[in-house]
């Protein structure tokens, strides 16, 4: 069995969804992650896994979606929406340093917030990072997200960066690029096989004609493959890994001591007892 550990399920229509659960099923994927990128978004997410034995859920707010300031209304929704047991990950947060993202200090904010509820719910936090790594790296630690690990999503970096980001307590997430990238080769081929997790950050795409060629979770498989060869593995012992490795993942961790301060929104709420 793979898994896709980021997708964006929620983006596709209605009609789409049971084929595209039915192809990845076909291709050996066993378990699809959705990831919100806004509040509402992180509802469809749940409500799909709660739909789908395939699919689980990721919760949290996009940089590039952010609307102004996370709210503490916003804050405890997606931290009601975390508490579901269908719910893995932290995700899609971050940073994104592309033109006409939103402030920057407001994407930080959210970022710090949402590692907060991360921590709070003993989940990991698979993150966007977009010219942005070294404000990631500092925030990761800052915040203590280590703790609960979790992904750099959709990793398109150098292998320095690979390790920086495993030494912190993260996995390494590759998807599509590693087919088309041979500087990506090096960090597939060193980065420890225990910190590869894979994805294909599936979303719906218009803009390539052919709708048999959009990226959908069964393509999980083509990444495999492409990993399998760089490290001179097979196919079976990257499946095997990877898959144990996003389980891992996904394991739901108990709040450190000393207790992590409720993030705000949750003080004196219902958050307040934790995990």
């Amino acid at each position: 069995m793979l898994i896709d550990i980021h997708t964006h399920l929620d983006q596709y229509g209605a009609s789409e969804l049971p084929g595209i659960v039915a192809r990845a099923r076909a291709a050996g994927v066993g378990a699809i992650v959705a990831a919100g990128t806004t509040v509402e978004s992180s509802r469809r997410c749940v409500a799909l896994a709660r739909e789908f034995p395939e699919v689980l859920a990721g919760v949290g707010a996009h940089p590039a979606d952010l609307r102004g300031e996370l709210s503490e209304a916003e804050l405890d929704e997606l931290s009601r929406l975390a508490e579901d047991e269908r719910v893995v990950v932290m995700s899609e947060t971050g940073l994104d340093r592309s033109e006409g993202a939103p402030d920057f200090g407001v994407q930080e904010r959210a970022f710090r917030a949402q590692i907060g509820l991360a921590r709070w719910h003993g989940l990991a936090v698979v993150f966007h990072d977009r010219g942005a790594t070294e404000e990631v790296l500092r925030v990761l630690a800052e915040e203590g997200a280590g703790q609960v690990g979790g992904a750099a999503h959709y990793f398109q970096s150098d292998l320095r960066t690979a390790e920086r980001l495993i030494e912190l307590g993260f996995h390494i997430s590759l998807g599509k690029p590693l087919l088309r990238l041979p500087e990506l080769e090096e960090v597939a081929r060193r980065v420890p096989m225990d910190r590869i997790v894979l994805e294909t950050d599936s979303y719906p795409q218009p803009f390539t004609r052919k709708r048999d060629r959009w990226t959908e979770p069964r393509d999980v498989a083509l990444v495999a493959a492409r990993l399998a060869e760089v490290r001179g593995a097979t196919v079976r012992e990257v499946e095997q890994r990877t898959t144990e490795n996003a389980l891992r993942m996904f394991r739901r961790r108990r709040r450190a001591a000393p207790a992590v301060p409720a993030p705000p929104g949750l003080r004196g709420g219902r958050g307040e007892t934790g995990r």
